[in-house]
């Protein structure tokens, strides 16, 4: 089920702080309607870390009953407190989700074991299968190819985010996990090598902007044309870098907003808007790429 072209939704929000369901429901409607394979809600794209447990179900909740079926949507139920990533789990079991996507737990910087313990608790919870996702850049804490290859024997965790954005690493897992471990990347730079080097998809960043794109990228390298996989990916290559000069997802709320398909950039505190010349170089990379006219 997790193969192709998964967009790591932002959550939108208007300029009082308030979710933007209208413009949340426009979002994935402009994604079913491009190609998407699946949606992650709430991810840490989705500003997971700024809302509480409630807001984040309903985000969730809506985001499902917006797709109407038409694409899976997958739930972010991480957090660096194990009790808490369960009961996220447990109060999204019933939804509609296709499964859950969990974070290394951040800040706590927890060892090998402790991952093994944690994440296998996540998964005893739930009846839904379980993607583990690895962002050392992020969390402050690597989960190793032999912590994953462990966790690949629970019956409920299913796949990997891999956002090292290291090849190797890759090919050290693929020699670990079963066949049928669903690996993904999360960084979209080499999201194309990725799928070249055997993955089977991408969770993205980029596809909030380009979703058609990213979708027939995943598509061809699935049926091993890189060569067109390689050729689409070179058209969005820019954005891959430009939507990061800040934090995300910073700049690709104001690129959402710039395109007409929300109301606001509005962001969370700590995050704030971006700069002036961050939205130039956007913008500029936004034309160039064709996303934008």
């Amino acid at each position: 089920m997790f193969t192709g072209s998964y967009v790591a939704l932002v959550t939108p929000m208007h300029d009082n702080g308030q979710i933007d369901y209208p413009s949340l429901k426009v979002l994935v409607e402009y994604h079913v309607q491009n190609g998407t394979h699946g949606i992650v809600s709430v991810g840490t794209t989705g500003e997971s870390a700024t809302l509480p447990f409630q807001e984040h179900i309903e985000v969730v909740k809506h985001t499902v009953e917006y797709a109407q079926g038409k694409i899976p949507v997958i739930a972010g139920s991480g957090a660096n407190s194990t009790s808490e990533a369960i009961f996220l789990s447990e109060q999204m079991s019933g939804l509609g989700i296709a499964g859950f996507l969990s974070v290394v737990p951040y800040y706590n910087k927890p060892q090998q074991k402790g991952m093994i313990a944690h994440f296998k608790a996540v998964a005893d919870a739930t009846d839904l299968p379980v993607l583990l996702y690895n962002v050392p850049s992020r969390t402050v804490a690597d989960m190793l190819p032999e912590t994953v290859a462990e966790l690949a024997n629970h019956p409920k965790i299913v796949g990997l985010k891999d956002a090292t954005g290291d090849l190797t690493r890759l090919a050290a897992t693929q020699k670990l996990v079963p066949d049928d471990f669903v690996l993904l990347s999360g960084d979209d730079l080499s999201g194309c090598a990725f799928l070249e080097n055997g993955g089977h998809g991408v969770i993205s960043v980029t596809a909030n902007v380009a979703p058609k794109q990213m979708a027939e990228m995943c598509n061809a390298a699935l049926v091993k044309d890189f060569q067109l996989a390689k050729q689409i990916d070179k058209q969005i290559a820019g954005l891959h870098s430009a939507l990061f000069v800040e934090p995300n997802p910073v700049l690709p709320k104001w690129a959402l907003l710039k395109m007409g398909l929300t109301t606001s950039a509005f962001l969370r505190l700590p995050l704030v808007e971006s700069e002036l010349a961050s939205q130039k170089h956007i913008e500029q990379v936004m034309r160039s790429s064709g996303v934008l006219s």
